[in-house]
């Protein structure tokens, strides 16, 4: 657990007054795991998204319950529950209009062949929080008490807008590679900086994400491709090597003038035209017969790729 800083101090105060609208529901999930001898905590993009006061689609919890008895202890509470992934320990649940998600501690191991983990589960929330992609969401808040666990520095990662990992990255990276994609795609959403590991390990391992399949780079690119700054995050998919492990010929670019020769570097060109394009797109509430509401992703592919 971290010993926050005034700073950091100020920073948990102003993330719980995010959390005011759900803070009635944390507060009686907490008891109920807690009365029935669990733990739980909220975890990942909801505690990181807190601090950065935006607002997160969904609520991940992690907890010392099976996925039996967090079944045991939703029952008569949740309006709906099903079964995300059992073998993974996640239950997803609705209660009014909040959707949430629980998974069992987890400590994994993985195939170096694939990229989906050897389950086994845990029985402590550090060990949990180790095992998670990057610092800025391996952060949690235990559940009634709203006690701040951060034993890998994600906050103050936050802070210096860093994108690091808990572990070493060749660690992290050689379980997961589709994380080196998140990496990228977490700079695009929220304009973090890797560090200089992170960007090394990526480099060095960019052929492992090979055994990814292509339905998840995919995802990856488009979530990439929607956020609010996709330049920056393909910048560091060029940088790394990985664009061309999945979309040689954005680099490519690298090496073409245009026919006409207007432009020296048509990869710089292209990001440029992205830019533009982005600045075009209406605001998201937009619903005029010519307007398009934005993130548009058609809108944002054809400027990528128009020249390729």
């Amino acid at each position: 657990m971290s010993s926050p800083t005034t700073a950091d101090g100020a920073l948990l105060l102003q993330a719980l007054r995010h959390l005011t609208p759900t803070l009635p529901l944390l507060t009686e999930i907490g008891e109920r795991f807690v009365a029935a001898g669990h733990e739980v905590a909220l975890v990942g993009g909801p505690v990181r998204d807190a601090f950065l006061g935006r607002v997160s689609p969904d609520l991940d919890f992690t907890t010392s319950a099976s996925p039996e008895q967090i079944e045991e202890v939703l029952e008569g509470w949740a309006d709906t529950t099903w079964d995300v992934g059992r073998d993974f320990g996640t239950i997803g649940c609705r209660r009014g209009e909040h959707q949430l998600e629980i998974t069992t501690y987890r400590a994994d191991a993985y195939d170096p062949e694939s990229r989906k983990p050897v389950v086994a589960f845990g029985d402590n929330l550090e060990e949990d929080l180790v095992r998670r992609d990057f610092t800025v969401n391996a952060m949690a808040l235990r559940l009634p008490d709203l006690v701040f666990v951060d034993p890998h520095g994600g906050l103050e990662d936050l802070a210096d807008r860093t994108l690091d990992t808990p572990h070493e990255p060749e660690v992290s990276f050689g379980d997961d590679p589709l994380r080196m994609m998140r990496a990228a795609r977490f700079v695009a959403q929220l304009r973090l900086v890797p560090a200089p590991r992170v960007l090394s390990a990526m480099s060095g391992m960019r052929s492992r994400l090979s055994i990814v399949s292509a339905e998840r780079v995919r995802d990856e690119l488009v979530k990439l491709m929607l956020a609010d700054h996709p330049r920056a995050g393909l910048e560091v998919l060029v940088e790394t090597g990985l664009a061309e492990e999945m979309l040689p010929e954005l680099p490519a670019l690298q090496l073409e003038v245009d026919e006409h020769h207007r432009h020296k570097d048509v990869y710089e060109h292209t990001l440029t035209v992205l830019d533009q394009a982005i600045a075009l797109e209406d605001p998201p509430e937009a619903t005029g017969e010519d307007e398009v509401p934005g993130p548009d992703l058609v809108l944002r592919l054809a400027a990528l790729l128009h020249d390729i």
